[in-house]
């Protein structure tokens, strides 16, 4: 009977340490032993030829076949995206499972499942995107769906389809307090950005390029320290704060300072010029 679930030999091998030439074994899914001759077998065995063993990737935020609040589906279905995942050494994805108004978040989880699962070719996992928070939902639905293992989720305070209320968000944060589980907030001014862009398009600026000027970043300053603020109120866990670039540089230091953590990772994304010369983030939409 084979000792270990896999046996990579003849690796070459890159520790925080050293680097070296041997054997890894993995068993339930952990690396158990590293040495230049593991001596029990595996029930599966690749020789690497000398060639470079890496970890594989966690890619956290991604959208694979998801429909937009716009109703737009992402060009990757769950095929190509993990297929593309894995040639760039991502081995696990965790793209988001949308809800839409009127949805059911059990069968929202239930239909994500059904397409990644004949698809998929790596390992996945799905957020949520909570944006119809009624009491069903936030009652009996999604504290089941935290228990089955679902503990991240994702609210919009923009897009008319998808946004929610700061009331809607209040309940949302104290319902993650109390079950345990992760917010991610797409924070900007949905108000301001409406305005803006209704006066850039009256005065004849439809180009692309206007979409970044629209999405100011002070609509973005003033969403992401009314979420802070919201969760402060019902002091919520840590948090992911979606932002651009030299967005809010001192509302975050601030609450950090509150001791409020959160986390708030640029958003890798193009850089649009505006008419200034300066740069803008570029929101592509969710």
């Amino acid at each position: 009977m084979a000792e270990f679930d896999l046996v990579v030999r003849n690796a070459k091998i890159v520790t925080a340490e050293r680097q070296t030439e041997g054997d890894i074994a993995v068993k339930g899914g952990q690396v158990v032993e590293i040495g230049p001759e593991i001596k029990g077998k595996g029930t599966r065995e690749i020789d690497a030829g000398g060639k470079f063993v890496l970890p594989g990737g966690i890619d956290s935020h991604c959208h694979i076949e998801q429909k937009s609040g716009f109703g737009i589906m992402c060009a990757d279905d769950f095929y190509s995206g993990t297929v593309s995942a894995a040639f760039g050494g991502t081995t696990t994805v965790i793209p988001f499972a949308a809800q839409h108004r009127g949805m059911s978040l059990r069968q929202v989880v239930k239909d994500y499942h059904e397409a990644a699962t004949p698809k998929a070719v790596i390992d996945y996992a799905f957020h949520l995107i909570v944006t119809d928070p009624t009491p069903q939902a936030l009652g009996q639905e999604l504290p089941a769906l935290i228990k089955d293992g679902y503990t991240s989720f994702k609210i919009y305070m923009t897009y008319d389809a998808m946004k929610v209320s700061d009331y809607q968000m209040l309940d949302i944060l104290a319902l993650a307090r109390r079950d345990g589980a992760l917010v991610m907030v797409h924070a900007e001014n949905h108000d301001m950005i409406q305005w803006l862009a209704h006066h850039l398009v009256d005065q004849g600026h439809g180009a692309p390029k206007f979409h970044a000027i629209a999405h100011a970043r002070i609509a973005e300053a003033e969403a992401t320290n009314r979420a802070i603020a919201l969760s402060r109120l019902v002091d919520a866990p840590p948090r992911r704060l979606h932002r651009a670039v030299l967005v809010t540089p001192l509302t975050l230091p601030h609450a950090h300072d509150k001791g409020h953590a959160i986390a708030a990772p640029d958003m890798p994304r193009p850089t649009c010029p505006n008419t200034d010369g300066q740069h803008h983030d570029c929101a592509l939409g969710p």
